[in-house]
Order: C-alpha cells, then structure tokens, then sequence
C-alpha cells in the first residue's frame, strides 16, 4: 500500500465508501462523482499504478468480476447499455494513479459523452502494425 494513496486507503477501508463488494483482491464502491446511476468503480486492493504493471492473471480475475457485475447492473438497474473505461497515464486521462475499472451505466438522457476523432491510416500502415504487433506476441 502506498501511503498517501487515496484508492489505497478507499480499497483496504481506511477511508469510507458505499461499498458495492469486498473480496481480498478488490473493492467495488459506487463512484462518489459519479456519470450516471450505478457508476461503479473496481480496485484492486494491492497499490498498481495502471494496466502496464498489472498481473495477467489478476486483470483477468477483475475482468470477470466486472462481467458479473455489468449482469446485475443491467438487470436491476434497466440500463440501456455500459461503458467500461480505464485510463492510464496523465496524457490519456488517469487522475489518481492507483489502477481503477469504470463500470458506467448508461441510460438515454445521461450527459456522457465518450469520443474522438477518428483518423484515417492506410491499408499498408495498418498491414505494417499488425505484423509488428504480432510479432511481438509470438
């Protein structure tokens, strides 16, 4: 846990949250500034700064757990659809540096609004990062 940590504190207690589930891995609290109703948030209760240092096998568990909670959120919440976001790093919007998954429900008259523009690669610089990418995989 790291010391001035605000997810750090919320995960392990320290701090109170509406509580949604506690395991000894996450918490799941409904985000206190939330987009719409149900906003929930996942943290891991160990201190990881983003997606580029979390075990494979614990982003896997919390990427199930965020499947089960999606189900309950549609089913008791006649949500209309979800957004499931996570930022990491300054540039691309992370403002606390504790891994956290945004589960957003969304419904038609919230005021989310996700986007960007798109860009417009070429055949061939796509073909080019594809065989880059798999590459790096194998």
């Amino acid at each position: 846990m790291e010391l001035e940590c605000l997810f750090c504190k919320i995960a392990n207690g320290e701090i109170p949250s509406a509580t949604v589930l506690e395991n000894s891995e996450f918490r799941v609290i409904l985000d206190r500034f939330p987009g719409s109703k149900g906003h929930l948030l996942i943290i891991p209760k160990e201190h990881i700064e983003n997606i580029f240092e979390i075990d494979p096998e614990k982003g896997g568990r919390l990427f199930a757990l965020s499947v089960q909670l999606a189900k309950i959120l549609k089913k008791e919440l006649d949500l209309e659809g979800l957004n499931i976001v996570q930022n990491n790093g300054k540039i691309a919007g992370q403002t606390i540096f504790h891994f956290h998954l945004h589960l957003i429900p969304r419904y038609s008259d919230d005021r989310i609004n996700i986007t960007w523009k798109p860009t417009e690669p070429t055949e061939e610089e796509l073909d080019v990062l594809a065989k880059k990418l798999y590459k790096a995989l194998q």
